[in-house]
């Protein structure tokens, strides 16, 4: 049974520092909160940058402003300014530096799990997941360009804003489709399932696929053999189906998502074999 707990950033379990800031970090179950402490003269580019080794910052922000202002430009130059008693969303890609001679203090939630972690070469366990729209060529040729890149923009939302729901990291878009990283094959899945449901009503259909496996951080890119096996699953997968591999199926035992299996597939590259599970139910 959960129980109420209390925690304070007078004591807290971690903190992790960089060039003119820190981020005093406690967690509760699976949820992660920074308080994030950027001195003036502070900049995301020159002070942790060299740390993530990414061309701007590819972390997704939420949070709120309790001192100070913060300027923000996004790759696509578009700029910003957040100052005290602000909410804030600030998607991957951008730049960030403190405005004046305060501090600038914030709360956030869950993004303080890989700020200002080195990403080189850190080979981690994750679930992968990757989408892709079904027969996007045909709605093209029905649409049109102008109607199909509406409707590609208005996929994009639908899928970001379950990937933030679920806490997924976006790794990159495939035109039509996404690949994704998250901490548990369970919140992947449901993930998965939450995006399907979420762009029905543009009247289109995605396929897909769920696997977890070692992989290597690099920059603001993901690697190994088991992002290929994710998008081998994916590619399986019919319209409006999550398919998952073997590995991810046997980690969520217990979890109530329930599977049938899909059949044993030949998966390009991939040599012998592997059995495939499709999701059926809730939970």
């Amino acid at each position: 049974m959960a129980r109420t707990q209390a925690k304070s950033f007078r004591s807290p379990e971690e903190v992790r520092r960089f060039p003119h800031g820190r981020v005093e970090i406690v967690s509760h179950s699976e949820t992660m909160i920074g308080r994030f402490w950027l001195e003036p003269g502070w900049r995301w580019s020159r002070d942790v940058g060299p740390i993530a080794h990414t061309h701007s910052c590819q972390i997704h922000h939420q949070g709120v402003v309790l001192k100070g202002r913060l300027h923000l430009e996004s790759d696509a130059g578009e700029a910003c300014e957040i100052g005290i008693d602000d909410v804030y969303d600030i998607p991957p890609g951008h730049d960030a530096w403190v405005v004046g001679d305060e501090p600038f203090e914030a709360i956030e939630f869950d993004s303080a799990r890989i700020f200002a972690v080195p990403a080189d070469g850190d080979r981690v366990l994750a679930a992968m997941l990757c989408t892709d729209i079904v027969e996007s060529t045909a709605h093209l040729r029905r649409l049109g360009d102008f109607a199909w890149r509406e409707l590609l923009l208005e996929h994009n939302r639908q899928v970001r804003q379950e990937l933030n729901r679920f806490r997924g990291r976006e790794i990159q878009t495939t035109g039509d489709g996404f690949l994704a990283v998250f901490d548990g094959p369970a919140r992947a899945v449901r993930c998965a399932r939450a995006i399907g449901s979420s762009v029905t009503h543009l009247g289109i259909a995605i396929r897909a696929g769920v696997h977890t496996g070692e992989v290597e951080f690099v920059g603001d890119n993901v690697r190994g053999l088991a992002v290929h096996e994710t998008a081998r699953v994916a590619g399986v997968a019919a319209a409006g189906e999550v398919l998952v591999s073997a590995t991810t199926k046997h980690l969520l035992a217990g979890s109530e998502l329930a599977f049938e299996p899909a059949g044993i597939h030949e998966l390009k590259g991939l040599g012998e074999a592997r059995e495939l599970f499709r999701l059926t139910g809730s939970g």
